[in-house]
């Protein structure tokens, strides 16, 4: 029996499970956290703590019909003004709460395009930030740059504002396949941003692509990938486009006939791989690449690798802030979700108050199984006697569950003692065997496919 016909006998080739940026998942958030919640958790934020930040930036110049996140098209930059000052508001909200000597180890800018904001919108929001939270001693700043919708004057800004690492979104430089999901986004034009990026300093690169998209074949994987690859990026996201149109309305676009089978997803995925790894790159999980050294190479190395909404992090923070419209915030406590749409958020903080909407409170199973699964996605193996030592009590029988997870996958997984291990054949399998640690109920519909 070949590695392949083992793999689609599990069900790899159908399944659809969540991807585990969190434990639980986004839809079992409920409306019984909301206001309350966020502010006694951020209050609770030990003094001298240090704390991530996220701004979300919900506008596009253009839609993508590929996206999936919550975004919307503007035309011009009078809705995005009026979005900053209400960022401004929230921001400044936020803070007050927060206790004496909290400073910010981590700044994300993410979207939607945070690059279509204006010079000074970009360096007032900045600007109030720093006069918010001091940043802390090596703290990063990073921002998603739409190359599409980024000039000089705005990469002054951002440099002026202190960012030092950037993340840029291929998705793919086939301009066939660019015209089918709505990015068109020259090879050339993404150099140039490149290097202008570098020109000012800024030589921390992230950049993302996609495999499994309409008429992607094992040329266009390759040619993408080398072409990414001559940028010399820090980490490499490998994504794997999920094709959610009852979701994503705009995805209608997308001609499903022209998506390749699952079986295809993984040989392009795995033809992407050998070319990151061949070019020396080490894989973190199942889907990130980093150079030797990277931040995420060494937290993998030292057993400090996370999973955010981000994907992969060698953040420590245990708190991370989530300001704008449907940005979600993690606390010690739990998460929270603030108003999804755009005019709802705008509504509540102008009104003066907590624009929190939904969330989870976690509960001592909830940490449990959340530890275990982000181990499982980030190092493919789970020490049982190391995650019950790091709880005061453990109340589930989890020996069972690894045995009963190890005899249905093998021979992909193995049991040795309380550790679980997935072999390297068997780590297509990952979120489908993190599923297995998952105590909640699941809509197959709200989740993409394994592959």
């Amino acid at each position: 029996m070949t590695q392949q016909t083992q793999l689609a006998a599990l069900g790899l080739f159908n399944a659809k499970v969540p991807r585990y940026t969190s434990y639980p998942t986004a839809p079992h958030f409920s409306t019984g956290v909301q206001s309350r919640q966020f502010e006694s958790w951020v209050q609770a934020v030990p003094e001298g703590d240090s704390v991530s930040l996220y701004i979300h930036v919900p506008f596009c110049r253009r839609l993508c019909w590929f996206c999936a996140c919550r975004t919307q098209g503007v035309s011009n930059d009078d809705p995005v003004v009026s979005y900053i000052g209400t960022l401004k508001q929230e921001l400044s909200q936020m803070a007050a709460l927060l206790p004496a000597g909290v400073t910010l180890s981590r700044l994300h800018w993410g979207g939607g395009s945070p690059s279509i904001l204006p010079p000074d919108q970009i360096t007032e929001l900045a600007g109030h930030i720093a006069d918010l939270i001091p940043f802390a001693k090596d703290a990063e700043f990073s921002v998603e740059i739409d190359p599409n919708e980024v000039d000089d004057a705005r990469l002054d800004a951002f440099a002026a504002a202190g960012m030092n690492r950037s993340s840029i979104g291929i998705q793919d430089f086939d301009p066939e396949i660019q015209k089918v999901i709505g990015r068109e986004q020259s090879f050339e034009l993404t150099r140039e941003v490149v290097n202008k990026l570098r020109a000012r300093g800024i030589y921390s690169l992230n950049a993302d692509i996609l495999f499994g998209l309409p008429f992607q074949d094992t040329a266009s994987i390759v040619d993408t990938t080398e072409k990414l690859l001559s940028f010399e990026p820090d980490r490499v996201a490998l994504y794997g486009y999920a094709h959610v149109p009852w979701m994503a309305k705009r995805q209608a676009l997308i001609p499903e006939d022209k998506l390749p089978s699952s079986i295809e997803r993984l040989g392009l995925y795995n033809t992407s791989r050998a070319l990151f790894l061949k070019a020396g790159y080490n894989a973190i999980g199942i889907d990130h690449f980093a150079r030797p050294g990277d931040g995420l190479d060494v937290a993998l190395s030292e057993g400090r690798l996370r999973r955010n909404f981000q994907g992969y992090t060698d953040d420590g923070c245990d708190t991370l802030i989530g300001i704008g419209a449907s940005a979600i915030s993690k606390f010690r406590q739990g998460y929270v979700q603030n108003a999804s749409a755009t005019s709802a958020y705008l509504a509540l903080v102008r009104d003066g108050k907590c624009s929190a909407a939904r969330g989870h409170e976690f509960t001592l199973e909830d940490r449990l199984r959340g530890r275990i699964i982000e181990e499982v996605m980030c190092t493919f193996r789970v020490d049982l006697a190391a995650v019950e030592k790091e709880f005061a009590s453990v109340p589930v029988d989890l020996r069972s569950e690894m045995m009963r997870v190890q005899q249905k996958y093998a021979p992909f997984v193995t049991l040795s003692g309380t550790s679980l291990h997935i072999t390297p054949e068997g780590q297509p399998l990952t979120r489908m065997i993190a599923r297995e640690f998952d105590a909640y109920s699941m809509d197959e519909k709200g989740h993409s496919l394994a592959i």
